[in-house]
């Protein structure tokens, strides 16, 4: 019975599978709109300000830096709670796939998130004449909130992989 409920549990994480096939949808959704942005923003070149041209670059980089984060969740996610890629002899194989591991993958999802925030404090800061200051004040709020707790996690982290070290060098062999 009990390695009858050990499989059963095991096999459970291939219900992960489909939410990681719809985050590679959510890549394909955000594809078509980076184009989108990319047409929208080279049909106003002629007429294009300073400010046009940095807000439209700020906008795109925010896109590939969600896209980014997108791929990192699905092949790290799903390499470490569905199952191994077979792709070690591919020669497009991303070097960290594979050895990003659950503690990593927090702190590059912290560090992605900290990115897109800064970069949509940035494009305020462009046209900060359209916000309202109270706007302004929690958008720097909450971007603060977000590299504080990536600092606390990657401290945690830290601790954390310290102990472990410190642990095995007492141990005796």
């Amino acid at each position: 019975m009990e390695r009858l409920i050990e499989r059963g549990l095991f096999a459970s994480r291939w219900m992960m599978a489909p939410m990681y096939l719809g985050l590679a949808l959510a890549l394909v959704i955000l594809v078509w709109i980076f184009l989108m942005e990319l047409v929208r923003f080279v049909m106003i070149v002629p007429a294009m300000t300073v400010n046009d041209a940095i807000l439209g670059v700020l906008a795109l980089i925010d896109l590939s830096l969600a896209a980014n984060l997108l791929l990192i969740v699905i092949f790290s996610g799903y390499e470490n709670f569905v199952s191994r890629m077979d792709l070690v002899d591919h020669v497009d194989r991303p070097d960290w796939q594979g050895e990003v591991d659950f503690s990593a993958l927090k702190l590059k999802l912290v560090a992605s998130i900290v990115a897109i925030s800064g970069i949509h404090l940035l494009k305020v800061f462009m046209d900060v004449g359209q916000y309202d200051p109270e706007q302004i004040r929690w958008m720097v709020i909450i971007h603060l909130v977000f590299v504080i707790s990536g600092v606390l996690l990657a401290t945690m982290d830290w601790i954390a992989n310290h102990a472990k070290t410190l642990k095995y060098r007492r141990t005796p062999s």
